[in-house]
């Protein structure tokens, strides 16, 4: 079993990167597992159901609530529903591989109470102004969209010292090289 074994939670505000560093890590270790969330948020252009996210109805998020089928789950951003699949994370644990969850501040907290052995780790922005331009370049949330998620934002970063570990996404080689060190990769 590796010493990097376990479950490492990745959170932070919207637009900090998480998706992006995640990603560049897997690439370095591709032995580690990406947990992919479920969501009834349509999918962005270019995301691919079952590789980004599980995008599912809201019948099929409610049976699997139901069903304790969801390690955690919340409604983000007051509209849409996200959760991490139980059994996947389970069973990765089991095999010893290292677990990335990468959810936000109220799946964070769950996480904490269920499986308070996961490491937590916070990506911050370097500012303020860089995390509102990330958003606004990304192009992809109405106006509407991006001050709901701007005010999401605002209460998660204040709750930064809840984490582990908290880390500036300045750049993603270094953000990851900072995650590798944390993890023991």
């Amino acid at each position: 079993m590796s010493e990097a074994a376990g479950a490492y939670v990745i959170s932070g505000p919207t637009a900090v990167g998480k998706g992006t560093v995640v990603a560049a890590l897997k690439k370095r270790h591709p032995r580690v597992f990406v947990s992919v969330s479920v969501t009834t948020r349509p999918p962005r252009p270019g995301e691919i159901n079952g590789v980004h996210y599980l995008f599912v109805d809201d019948a099929v998020f409610d049976d699997l609530v139901a069903d304790d089928g969801l390690l955690e789950w919340a409604r983000v951003h007051g509209v849409h529903r996200y959760g991490t699949p139980r059994k996947a994370v389970a069973n990765r644990l089991a095999e010893g591989v290292p677990t990335i969850l990468e959810i936000d501040l109220q799946g964070a907290r769950q996480v904490r109470r269920t499986m308070p052995e996961a490491k937590q780790i916070f990506i911050a922005p370097p500012s303020w102004d860089e995390l509102v331009r990330r958003l606004r370049g990304r192009g992809t949330e109405s106006e509407e969209e991006m001050n709901r998620r701007l005010e999401t934002a605002r209460q998660e970063l204040a709750a930064e010292n809840e984490f582990d570990r908290v880390i500036a996404n300045v750049t993603v080689d270094n953000t990851v090289d900072e995650l590798v060190k944390f993890i023991g990769l």
